[in-house]
């Protein structure tokens, strides 16, 4: 009789990973073996999905262009909007410095006058018109009240509503 060794199949055979790692492998040389063309196909569709990636990357970088350059035109208006208002204000200021200017110097004109010092004249400015009230003397110290107030640098207008109290 022969000498005929009989060996029992390995336990690494029946593994379950054994049998996947043998199922997959099986199947991917038979779905090679029915395709004539695969690595250019492979190929066809990876160069596809890096272009398709190459367009989204630029199609994004576009929008953020685009997005930048709409958010530059809104900062710049909104700095074009702050320096007018700035601007307005600065001059509304200037204004009102200006108005009280004139107002001061004249008050101090009509004080330095010694028909008109004696008598309570008011002096209000609004943008360089200046309305005098109260009580004058006479027509003429009236009249004079006018001319020193116009003399003021920075007058553009008198409305002169003093009226005559000769007491």
């Amino acid at each position: 009789m022969e000498n005929v060794v009989t060996r029992k199949p390995s336990h690494i055979l029946l593994t379950p990973a054994f049998r996947l790692a043998s199922a997959t492998a099986l199947a991917l040389t038979l779905a090679a073996c029915g395709q004539s063309n695969d690595e250019a196909t492979l190929g066809q569709k990876l160069d596809s999905a890096i272009s398709q990636t190459e367009q989204k990357a630029d199609e994004m970088a576009n929008r953020a262009e685009g997005a930048m350059d709409e958010a530059q035109v809104k900062a710049e208006q909104a700095a074009a909007d702050a320096r007018t208002a700035t601007g307005d204000a600065a001059e509304t200021v200037g204004t009102k410095i200006d108005d009280a200017a004139i107002t001061v110097a004249a008050n101090a004109a009509l004080a330095g006058d010694p028909d008109l010092s004696a008598f309570k004249i008011n002096v209000d400015t609004d943008q360089g018109k200046v309305t005098l009230t109260g009580t004058a003397p006479s027509e003429a110290a009236r009249a004079r009240a006018a001319e020193l107030v116009a003399a003021v640098k920075g007058v553009v207008g008198i409305e002169n509503q003093l009226l005559v109290n000769p007491g």
